[in-house]
């Protein structure tokens, strides 16, 4: 499908339904926002573990330089071995190396079936034994493994309307999981059943609750989906957004709770998210008695905690949301320097009067 950068996700994903077809990004704002923004971010959203990120979606793109001339590599061509490949420059750049007026966007089949649980657990070990045993025995067909914790659900059930604990009793953890397919309903059930039999068997989890119809299968998907909202009444939270390798993620969550918790006791970190592709948003609530602006002079320190920790797993600290100007610092100080310099020298050459997006990234 070839879009122009304005056109809204949530429309290009009607128009691609229109012929059965899908477009996989996924996000919470896709009613408002616009594929080109997507594009210059290079955004994530839920589908990641299976199609990837944005990057991984685009054939080709129409993009205006600095200097007025325009890139016009809308081809959408499969294969094309012919040199650099130019539109991963201006995918992710922020705006900064130019502007993503058009592209050509991948599209796949469309499932047939749609197979949804919450599974509760006891923490992010038990998570990730879940989510190997996953990937191992519904392959291609896991498309969503995210990760709730008990604070964030609460968040959820207190102050989203229409949204309830779907469980009898409260738990520590839970895994949002969701498989297509493109065969019949009752056998991708089949497989999502055998294989939380398989789980629970195996002592990683403790509950869980099926989706039986469509109705229901959005009800639990509301539970993820209206977290990042559901936070705002809780008072001032201070949030990242980072990534660590999938084997290390249950490791990220216990040492970096346990750092931050004891630089500021009584402090409600709330992780949750994108657990299959390693990114977490790893939201920390202040403290109940604690006024919000006390809570936010403490940004900077807690970012030196968390994101000194992702360093040393091999992460990094913006996974899915860019630098912009609020992390230029944390790139300056994480960034391997060569890689830093190279992205200079593109940014020296392609825009030498600082016209595009100045002072962002860089």
């Amino acid at each position: 499908m070839t879009v122009e950068a304005g056109c809204i996700l949530a429309n290009i994903q009607a128009a691609a339904d229109e012929v059965d077809a899908l477009f996989p990004l996924s996000l919470a704002s896709e009613g408002s926002c616009q594929i080109g923004g997507n594009l210059s971010t290079n955004a994530g959203g839920t589908a990641v573990l299976r199609y990837g990120n944005t990057r991984d979606l685009v054939l080709g793109i129409e993009a205006v330089l600095p200097d007025g001339r325009v890139l016009n590599d809308l081809g959408g061509l499969r294969k094309n071995n012919t040199g650099f490949d130019l539109k991963h420059l201006f995918i992710g750049a922020e705006g900064t190396l130019g502007i993503i007026t058009a592209a050509v966007i991948k599209l796949f089949p469309k499932p047939t079936a749609r197979a949804t649980a919450l599974v509760a657990c006891t923490g992010p070990d038990p998570a990730l034994a879940l989510y190997a045993r996953m990937r191992g025995q519904t392959a291609d067909t896991l498309s969503t493994f995210e990760y709730i914790d008990r604070l964030g659900l609460q968040m959820v059930i207190d102050h989203a309307p229409g949204c309830s604990d779907p469980m009898a009793e409260t738990h520590p953890a839970y895994c949002l999981i969701e498989l297509t397919g493109n065969g019949a309903q009752a056998d991708l059930d089949a497989r999502l059943e055998a294989a939380l039999e398989a789980a629970y068997e195996a002592e990683e989890i403790i509950d869980a609750v099926i989706g039986a119809s469509e109705a229901q299968k959005d009800a639990l998907w509301a539970l993820r989906e209206n977290l990042s909202e559901a936070q705002k009444p809780e008072g001032a939270s201070i949030k990242h957004d980072v990534s660590v390798p999938v084997s290390r993620v249950a490791d990220f969550i216990r040492e970096a709770t346990q750092a931050c918790m004891e630089h500021m006791p009584g402090l409600r970190p709330c992780p949750f998210g994108h657990f299959g592709d390693g990114n977490l948003h790893f939201n920390l609530s202040r403290p109940v008695d604690m006024a919000d602006a006390d809570f936010l002079a403490e940004y900077s320190t807690f970012n030196r905690i968390v994101h000194d920790i992702v360093h040393q797993m091999g992460g990094s600290f913006s996974a899915e949301h860019g630098i912009g100007t609020f992390k230029r610092a944390e790139l300056r100080r994480y960034k391997d320097p060569v890689a830093l310099e190279l992205m200079e020298q593109i940014k020296a050459v392609l825009d030498p009067g600082q016209l595009m997006n100045p002072g962002k990234v860089l």
